[in-house]
């Protein structure tokens, strides 16, 4: 058994309640004092921007306001996007850090499409969607209806998150046995990056894109 995966299976188990609980919070959302070493402080950053990029993109949506205001938005939703995809990576470095299979293991085990770190993040927005419906199921101004389908609608998002759940950790599990593994896909955000994105390029060499 690898310990390090085992570690890490047990924070893992945890990140509901962990999430639930800063979503519980009434000065949430708020960024913590970053451990490239810690799995916890990864976690707690991307549910961090999460739960940022979830604010923004309600006031984006306003109609009420200058343009000035939704650019605003929009650059902070750019921001914190790339802030978590950016950890989304961290996350999958440090759980494969130090991870290995013999070449007789890798030919029988069985590869994840999709990365640890990216479970982590449907979970986290997940747990976005089960918070701000339940809150929708609290509201004195609507009909029972309303109520009725918010209610329906968070019970379906519950299930969606222990399944999901349940795959993050068979996949740890998994890689802890040495039957299952996953590989990092870098995400390459071209449209954030000054010497990438044509359009900004252009901008600053006065070229045509």
């Amino acid at each position: 058994m690898n310990s390090r995966i085992v570690n890490h299976l047990l924070i893992a188990d945890r990140i509901i309640v962990e999430f639930d609980s800063l979503l519980s919070n009434p000065e949430w959302p708020y960024e913590h004092e970053i451990d490239l070493a810690s799995l916890s402080s990864l976690l707690h950053n991307l549910h961090f921007f999460n739960s940022s990029l979830w604010r923004e993109e309600d006031l984006a949506r306003r109609t009420k306001v200058s343009d000035s205001e939704i650019a605003k938005n929009k650059r902070k939703i750019d921001r914190f996007n790339q802030s978590r995809n950016d950890h989304i990576e961290k996350i999958d470095e440090l759980i494969l850090e130090g991870f290995s299979l013999s070449p007789e293991l890798r030919a029988t085990a069985c590869r994840s499409s999709e990365t640890a770190g990216s479970m982590a993040d449907r979970i986290s927005i997940l747990s976005l969607k089960i918070h701000h419906m339940d809150l929708q199921c609290k509201r004195t101004d609507v009909d029972d209806q309303h109520r009725s389908n918010s209610i329906k609608r968070s019970q379906t998002l519950r299930e969606q998150r222990i399944d999901l759940l349940e795959s993050l950790s068979s996949l740890l599990r998994g890689m802890s046995a040495g039957t299952h593994f996953f590989k990092t896909y870098k995400q390459f955000k071209m449209y954030n990056d000054p010497a990438l994105n044509p359009v900004l390029v252009a901008e600053r060499t006065g070229s045509s894109p």
